[in-house]
C-alpha cells in the first residue's frame, strides 16, 4: 500500500541527495555523490568512511521507514501493501549482516561471516543490486541433523550467508506488519516476545480463569508437512508487492542439500532458516490463530485460554464437552490446510484448581501432568493450601543436559581445573538462566550436585593416585559453580508487568 507521505519525501530526496560523501542514501537511490547538484561546493572531508558513522546514518533511515510501515499497517488493517521491495536497502542489509549470528555453520557457499564482513560495503552494494534488479538467486539450503530429547534427529536447514541476510532483511520489513496482525497468544519466535512471557501466560490463565481440562496439542512435522501454495496465499492476504512474494518463492523452492543432491518439495518451509518462523507464523496465523479464537467467541458455553508457542499449542477449557468438540472441530480443520495432530503427544486431561477433587471423586489419583517449552506443569498447593500451578524441568531434558556435560568433560579431562571451572560455570549459568523460576528449585539444586558428581569423577579419573574427597569437591564446586538460586518472578507479576492493562 503506498502513502502520499511517502511518495512526496521520495522526490524530495531524489532532487536533493545526502551531503554525505562516499555515504549511502535514502533507501531508493543506491549511493549519492559527495557535493549536492543544486549547491556545488568540495566533499566532506572528515569522517567519510568512517563504518560507525555509515550505521548510525544507516539506523536512523532504516528505524524512519520502518515506522512508516508499521504505523501504515496499524491504520489499515485490511489494507494491502503493494511497495515495499525498495525497504529492501543497503543500510537494512547492513543491519541484517550485523545481526546475524558470527559463529554460525556456513551453508552450501561455506561463507563464514569473518570472512564477508572483511570486504562488506562492496559485497553489501552488489548484494542489493542483484536484489532490486532480480538477479537474486536463492542457495540450496545445507541439511544438517541435531539430536532431540527422545533419542530422533531433527532436521535443520543451514542457508548460504547471503540468503540469511536477505531472508532478515525481508523478515524486518514484515514484522512489521504482520506484528500488527497477529494475536495475543501467539508467541514463538515474535519480537520482544520471549518462552518466558508465554509460561506466564499458560499460568497465569490456569490459575485465574475457570480451567478444569487442558488439550496439549502438538501439530506432526508442522514445519515439513506446511503447504506452500496455501503459504503464499495467505501472505497475499496483505502483502501485495509481487516482488516480496517472489523473494519468498524463491527461498521456498530453492531446495536442500543433501549427500550430494537438490531435493526440492511443494511442502515445507526449511526450519532453521531465518525466514521459516514468521512464515510458519503467518501460516499458523490463518490456518489456527483466527479460527480458534472466532470458535473461543461464538461456539464455547465455557471459558476458553489459548496458548500457542510455534507448533505448540495448549488449550484450557471449563467444560469437558467443549475440549472434545474443540478437538475433533481443530482435527478437521487442520487437515484442510495439509496439517495433522500427533497422536502420540496430544491429548486432554484434567487439571486445574478443581482437578484433585474431580479425580479422587472418580478414584484416579492425582491429577495428570503435561509438558510445555521444557518445564512439567503439575496441580500442587503453596504453603497456605491454596492451588497452585507448579513447573519442573522435565526429566528427559535435564538427563540430556547431564550426558551432554558428561561427555563434553571426557573430552577436557587434561585442561586445567580453573579451564574447566570457567565453562561448567557458564554451562551451568545457562540452565539456571532458562531453569530458575518459582516452585523449580529443588531441581536447580539436584542439577548442581549432579554436575559436581560428574566433575569430581571425572577429575578422580585424571589419575590413579587422587586425594580427591567430597568435601574439597564441594569447595571446588562452591568457588567456579553458580549456587541455585530463584532467578525469575513469579508469573502473575511478570505478565501484571507486561500488560499492566
Amino acid at each position: 500500500m503506498t502513502n502520499g507521505r511517502e511518495k512526496s519525501d521520495s522526490a524530495i530526496v531524489a532532487a536533493k541527495p545526502t551531503n554525505k560523501a562516499n555515504a549511502v542514501s535514502h533507501v531508493d537511490h543506491g549511493i549519492a555523490e559527495a557535493a549536492e547538484p543544486v549547491e556545488p561546493r568540495a566533499g566532506t572531508k572528515r569522517n567519510v568512511s568512517e563504518q560507525s558513522t555509515l550505521r548510525t546514518q544507516g539506523r536512523e533511515r532504516v528505524s524512519q521507514a520502518l515506522d512508516r510501515v508499521r504505523q501504515t499497517a496499524r491504520q489499515g488493517k485490511k489494507e494491502k501493501f503493494t511497495a515495499l521491495f525498495h525497504h529492501l536497502s543497503v543500510d537494512l542489509l547492513r543491519e541484517s549482516f550485523v545481526a546475524l549470528k558470527r559463529d554460525a555453520a556456513p551453508g552450501v557457499d561455506g561463507q563464514m561471516w569473518k570472512d564477508y564482513a572483511e570486504d562488506l560495503e562492496p559485497r553489501l552494494r552488489d548484494l542489493h543490486v542483484r536484489v532490486q534488479r532480480g538477479a537474486y538467486r536463492a542457495q540450496p539450503s545445507r541439511r544438517v541433523y541435531i539430536p532431540k530429547a527422545d533419542g530422533k534427529q531433527r532436521p535443520l536447514a543451514v542457508t548460504a550467508l547471503e540468503d540469511k541476510i536477505v531472508q532478515r532483511a525481508a523478515v524486518t520489513v514484515l514484522n512489521c506488519i504482520y506484528e500488527e496482525e497477529f494475536l495475543g497468544f501467539s508467541y514463538g519466535f515474535r519480537p520482544k516476545r520471549g518462552q518466558h512471557d508465554c509460561l506466564d501466560a499458560l499460568v497465569v490463565g490456569i490459575s485465574n480463569r475457570k480451567v478444569s481440562y487442558i488439550l496439549d496439542a502438538d501439530i506432526q512435522n508442522f514445519f515439513g508437512a506446511v503447504s506452500q501454495d496455501w503459504l503464499v496465499r495467505f501472505v497475499e492476504h496483505r502483502i501485495g508487492d509481487k516482488r516480496i512474494i517472489r523473494l519468498i518463492q524463491k527461498w521456498l523452492t530453492a531446495g536442500v542439500l543433501e549427500d550430494g543432491v537438490v531435493t526440492t518439495s511443494d511442502m515445507g518451509t526449511g526450519q532453521g532458516s531465518v525466514s521459516s518462523p514468521l512464515l510458519a507464523n503467518v501460516y499458523l496465523h490463518y490456518v489456527f490463530d483466527l479460527w480458534a479464537d472466532r470458535w473461543r467467541r461464538r461456539e464455547a458455553r465455557g471459558e476458553v485460554i489459548i496458548v500457542r508457542y510455534a507448533d505448540d499449542i495448549v488449550v484450557g477449557f471449563q467444560h469437558e464437552a467443549d475440549a472434545r468438540r474443540f478437538w475433533a472441530a481443530m482435527r478437521k480443520r487442520l487437515q484442510e490446510f495439509s496439517l495433522s495432530l500427533h497422536p502420540d503427544k496430544t491429548r486432554l486431561i484434567t487439571f486445574g484448581r478443581f482437578a484433585a477433587e474431580n479425580r479422587a471423586r472418580r478414584g484416579l489419583g492425582k491429577p495428570e501432568t503435561f509438558n510445555f517449552l521444557g518445564f512439567t506443569f503439575i496441580c500442587g498447593k503453596s504453603l497456605k493450601g491454596k492451588f497452585l500451578v507448579m513447573r519442573r524441568s522435565r526429566r528427559d531434558r535435564v538427563k540430556a543436559k547431564l550426558q551432554e556435560i558428561k561427555e563434553e568433560l571426557r573430552r577436557r579431562r587434561r585442561e586445567p581445573i580453573p579451564e574447566q571451572g570457567k565453562w561448567l560455570r557458564q554451562v551451568v549459568g545457562g540452565f539456571f538462566a532458562y531453569h530458575a523460576v518459582p516452585t523449580n528449585y529443588a531441581t536447580l539444586g539436584r542439577f548442581n550436585r549432579c554436575v559436581t558428581e560428574l566433575w569430581m569423577h571425572s577429575l578422580r579419573r585424571r589419575s590413579q593416585r587422587t586425594a580427591l574427597s567430597w568435601e574439597r569437591m564441594q569447595r571446588l564446586a562452591g568457588d567456579w559453580l553458580p549456587r541455585p538460586k530463584t532467578l525469575h518472578p513469579w508469573p502473575a507479576q511478570r505478565f501484571a508487568a507486561r500488560h499492566s492493562r
